[in-house]
């Protein structure tokens, strides 16, 4: 935690700055008059765990915008607390903020597993590819002990159940044994997130996430491995990372990717609140370019919800950073060969039967 030289409190480690009010909680607590209390201090709490039973772990995607059908992700929250993360908003809906809540109260599913085995078992089940981490990263730090994703891969393996990951955590190298197995079956894809090459930037962006360079060895030891590779530049800030495209995309062609994709950053929700205040606090002189150039972005908003749209935004600038990263792919190789899964070997392995 520092003090800067107007007063202000800024907790390292951190993305969220604050606890925006839950919109489903008729009550709140907040500071209105600093002047007037005593004892109110902001203190960096640590991490905490929440155990939770789920009735449920694999949901059906109805968004067209993204490239899966199926998602599931054994934990809610994410101690990356990455500041302009979508995920922040679904943590109100566990009675939390989207603020620092969201990255300092994790949400553990113990029987994430087991729901998986039984999603997968049950009749009828059209054995398609299942997307681990559609929402919150499922090798952020905790999954170090938790190790709730390496029992849901072994799972997978047994029954050729194919999967697609996205993470931006070098963690996942412990599990190459494994994914290394499902690869030799195509059963898996793996996507890395990169937002920025920039260490200070992604150190105030991302603040509890692995290095960029990091993650590039993640992509060419998985590559090497025989894992086919993609990377989500995710999301694009105008005025801050946009123009890191073309870098991005080329030094992950390099490492062994062979697909790509991008966002445009979107501002729903309390995100809106979370993120101006972050960028104030971090980017005082580029604040009403960036914010601007968001609002560019989304027809004067900074958030748009509109399925087609949302995710690529609309208008000069957001179309100048599309026609880039097509152009980049282009030059580098990339989006040429189609990742498929395998969804014909999916089996339901038997007990052998004890005969003495």
């Amino acid at each position: 935690m520092k003090i800067d030289e107007e007063g202000q409190v800024y907790l390292n480690g951190r993305g969220a700055q604050l606890n925006t009010d839950n919109r489903f909680l008729k009550n709140s607590l907040s500071k209105e008059h600093v002047e007037a209390i005593d004892d109110w201090e902001i203190t960096n709490e640590k991490t905490s765990f929440i155990f939770s039973s789920a009735k449920s772990i694999v949901n059906k995607v109805e968004s067209p915008d993204v490239n899966m059908v199926y998602s599931l992700n054994p934990y809610q929250g994410c101690e990356h607390g990455c500041i302009y993360c979508y995920a922040r908003n679904s943590h109100e809906y566990w009675g939390y903020s989207a603020g620092l809540d969201f990255e300092r109260k994790i949400i553990v599913k113990k029987d994430a597993p087991e729901l998986f085995k039984k999603f997968i078992e049950r009749k009828g089940w059209d054995v398609l590819p299942i997307s681990i981490s559609g929402n919150t990263d499922c090798y952020q730090p905790c999954e170090r002990k938790f190790q709730l994703t390496r029992q849901i891969l072994k799972i997978a393996l047994d029954y050729k159940q194919p999967i697609s990951m996205i993470t931006k955590n070098s963690l996942i190298i412990r599990d190459l044994d494994i994914i290394q197995e499902m690869a030799k079956h195509k059963l898996i894809s793996v996507y890395v997130s990169i937002t920025s090459l920039n260490e200070d930037l992604r150190q105030k962006l991302e603040p509890r996430t692995t290095t960029a360079k990091q993650r590039l060895k993640v992509i060419e030891q998985l590559s090497k491995a025989g894992v086919p590779m993609g990377v989500m530049a995710a999301p694009m800030i105008p005025g801050l990372n946009n123009h890191e495209i073309p870098t991005i995309l080329k030094a992950c062609a390099d490492a062994g990717a062979i697909g790509a994709g991008y966002t445009v950053v979107r501002l729903n929700g309390a995100i809106s609140k979370i993120f101006e205040d972050w960028l104030a606090k971090n980017f005082p002189d580029r604040f009403d370019k960036v914010w601007h150039q968001i609002q560019d972005c989304h027809g004067g908003n900074v958030n748009d919800s509109r399925f087609g749209a949302r995710m690529r935004g609309e208008g000069n600038f957001a179309q100048l950073m599309n026609n880039t990263f097509k152009l980049h792919c282009k030059l580098n190789g990339l989006n040429v060969q189609k990742i498929e899964l395998n969804s014909t070997s999916f089996k339901i392995p038997r007990a052998q039967l004890n005969l003495f």
